[in-house]
């Protein structure tokens, strides 16, 4: 086996993984009616991850040379913050205030604008208050999902 080959079947080998503990956490708990999306979603994001890892390990995935060190330099900052809205804030802060706050954070790293410009952070609010009223529409009215609640909401 190449290092090649290796560095796609490992991905592929942790999103198929990842998605077997989503879809089988949906399936697990309660109250059943707020899981439904989710077991939706999670039976097909399984099926698409099973394909993945399928392809990875018989070599038909060969796209790109895989993840090098200076790409994963780059997505560490972006991945922490998923890891503590993940672990963390959704539960402790409530599901829309922590969301905005992580994307505060993101779209912060990640965009080129520098920080103390004015102009780009007027341009973040008007991005970050459109990206919470999408997801507000698509959970709390669309969906009627439940949401994590906390101590902001």
């Amino acid at each position: 086996m190449t290092a090649t080959r290796l560095q796609h079947i490992v991905p592929a080998a942790v999103i198929f993984t990842l998605s077997m503990i989503v879809t089988w956490l949906s399936f697990t708990q309660e109250p059943e009616e707020s899981y439904l999306f989710p077991r939706i979603i999670s039976i097909f994001f399984i099926g698409l991850a099973a394909w993945n890892l399928i392809r990875a390990g018989s070599g038909l995935a060969r796209v790109g040379s895989g993840i090098s060190v200076v790409m994963l330099r780059n997505f560490l900052p972006g991945l922490i913050v998923i890891l503590i809205y993940t672990f963390f804030a959704a539960k402790a802060l409530g599901f829309y205030a922590s969301s905005t706050l992580a994307f505060i954070f993101i779209y912060s790293l990640y965009d080129p604008a520098p920080i103390s410009d004015i102009s780009a952070w007027r341009k973040r609010i008007i991005v970050i208050t459109a990206f919470i009223a999408v997801i507000y529409g698509l959970f709390a009215i669309v969906l009627q999902v439940h949401t994590p609640r906390g101590i902001l909401i």
